[in-house]
């Protein structure tokens, strides 16, 4: 255990009034906030002064907190979950009606992903229901932290919340980004997982 139960609370209370954290993850660092949260949304894309067309991915410390944001998965997605998650794979699936437009910009299909890093599932633990809209920690002109120095330096006074790495540190290597289509899979982006 990584976190204490002070911090946790801290977390879910950042987090339930519509506040953004910045965390490690098994890739790079990440900066999230509920999904039910369209103000934390909002901040986000300000905070990155990230294009509105650009959508956010869902994360969780489980995938069975995920399926409820993306329609049935058939035979091929559940193999590719099976396989790499947890891990740096982002599987982007046709959405439910539980994930909004405001995380997707609209689009029908959403990006999920379960990290293979211990702080991040235990910040997931802390979450009301487990799950974050997220995104990389940086602004959008700018490479991803891969350090807790350089979230500091990207993210400081803007996220709500800078949550230290514990000496789980990211690995430097975006996730691979896989649409999945009926029995197609498409590679939006070659990261650190090779289909």
């Amino acid at each position: 255990m990584y976190l204490n139960n002070e911090l946790k609370t801290k977390i879910k209370n950042i987090l339930d009034n519509d506040g953004v954290i910045a965390f490690v993850t098994d890739t790079v660092w990440g900066l999230g906030c509920l999904p039910t949260s369209e103000i934390a949304v909002k901040k986000i894309y300000e905070i990155k002064r990230r294009e509105a067309k650009k959508p956010l991915i869902l994360m969780s410390n489980e995938v069975e907190n995920l399926l409820p944001y993306v329609k049935p998965i058939n035979k091929k997605a559940e193999g590719l979950i099976k396989k790499h998650f947890p891990g740096a794979l982002t599987l982007v699936l046709k959405k439910s009606l539980n994930t909004h437009d405001y995380i997707t910009s609209g689009f029908d299909t959403v990006g999920i992903r379960v990290p293979n890093n211990q702080v991040f599932k235990e910040i997931c633990e802390a979450a009301s229901g487990h799950v974050l809209a997220t995104t990389s920690a940086n602004l959008s002109d700018q490479p991803a932290a891969v350090t807790f120095e350089q979230a500091k330096n990207y993210m400081q006074g803007k996220a709500d919340l800078i949550i230290e790495d514990f000496g789980q540190e990211a690995q430097g290597l975006e996730s691979t980004v896989a649409l999945i289509l009926g029995n197609e899979t498409k590679i939006l982006r070659q990261g650190a997982i090779l289909l």
